[in-house]
């Protein structure tokens, strides 16, 4: 049996991507199997995502009508490609043409997973750069962004020693990632335009069933996470994709009376269950948690002082690895400005 995880085990199974400050040589082995996409602007060239070698080799076996012109440096490894489309709108349309190629020759096992989701990807100065189909951007290890809602209710009982209930989904059997593990309440991913308070609304109608007038008087933000996760075989397709990830996070606290509460909608979620703070740790110790959840469930305990420097030796890890610099530009940069893109013609 293995031995139960611990806080740092769960922040290693999320924020997986080296620290080129704290593990110099892991960095370094990890990068050599990665081209960095550069982009350039007025100001000059800077990064926007990580490209593996077997995308590099797909990409060069791909004719250039398809993927547009593209620039690889084999000595710096960089890959500057999508840059030659002047307006927005054309680039998200090479972006869509190349993914759909690849698609439809199975060149990624990945993209079985197709949405339909546009997920934006942005310059440094705030601008939409294009946009690309959901399940396509770990092909280029661009940022993505999403949001996570925990919802719980005070209740003081003899079963815990803290008055927090919270509700746990558990994803359904059949989900293409990380089947049948344990969920925050409400989570999704937030497509390009979107507003994330907008995502969260939405995202908990179509999960847990809960009505929108309560959630916009009652819901509150608490910031964002940030981390650099590195997929597995449960996050479908191959393993090893870089997903530098950006989520707000939401607490809802709902009517103790049990007026209102969870239920499954649109069938991503198996059930609901009213979790103790104590079986949640457990399940957490047990590994049933998707990783990134997990994160946000600790981040939960350390905000409401359940998880503290005197009872989690690695409480200050835990604070730092939640909120990750990510050097790729997006709304997780501090004093962020979105430009939105001018309106498109019909």
């Amino acid at each position: 049996m293995a031995p139960p995880l611990t806080v740092l085990d769960l922040l290693n199974k999320v924020d997986g991507f080296p620290y080129p400050e704290g593990d110099p040589s892991r960095y370094s082995e990890e990068m050599k199997r990665l081209y960095t996409f550069t982009w350039t602007d007025s100001e000059g060239t800077f990064p926007i995502g990580y490209v593996p070698v077997s995308v590099i080799e797909a990409l060069e076996k791909t004719a250039e009508d398809i993927r547009g012109p593209m620039k690889l440096d084999h000595d710096a490894r960089t890959i500057r490609l999508f840059h030659e489309p002047a307006t927005e709108e054309e680039r998200t349309h090479l972006v869509a043409r190349l993914t759909a190629h690849w698609r439809r020759d199975r060149t990624f096992l990945i993209l079985k997973g197709w949405r339909d989701e546009p997920f934006p990807v942005y310059g440094r100065k705030g601008e939409l750069l294009f946009s690309v189909e959901r399940v396509a951007v770990g092909l280029f290890g661009f940022a993505r962004y999403g949001i996570h809602m925990t919802a719980f209710v005070r209740r003081i009982d003899d079963k815990s020693r803290y008055d927090f209930r919270i509700w746990v989904p558990k994803r359904a059997a059949d989900k293409s990632t990380y089947p049948s593990m344990l969920d925050n309440t409400a989570a999704g991913g937030l497509t390009t335009n979107e507003d994330p308070f907008e995502c969260v609304i939405r995202e908990s109608d179509e999960e847990a069933s809960l009505p929108e007038d309560f959630m916009r008087k009652h819901i509150k933000e608490t910031g964002i996470i940030t981390y650099i996760y590195i997929t597995d075989e449960r996050a479908g397709g191959e393993p090893g994709w870089i997903y530098p990830e950006c989520q707000w996070v939401y607490d809802l606290e709902l009517p103790a009376d049990g007026s209102i509460t969870p239920h499954p909608k649109d069938g991503e979620v198996e059930s609901f269950s009213l979790r103790t703070v104590e079986e949640i740790q457990e399940q957490l110790a047990q590994g049933l948690w998707k990783p990134n959840c997990a994160m946000v469930m600790l981040d939960f305990f350390a905000r409401h002082g359940i998880l503290t420097p005197e009872n989690e030796p690695h409480y200050d890890e835990l604070r730092a690895r939640a909120h990750r610099l990510i050097e790729f530009p997006g709304p997780h940069w501090p004093n962020w400005q979105h430009v939105s893109p001018p309106e498109r013609k019909a």
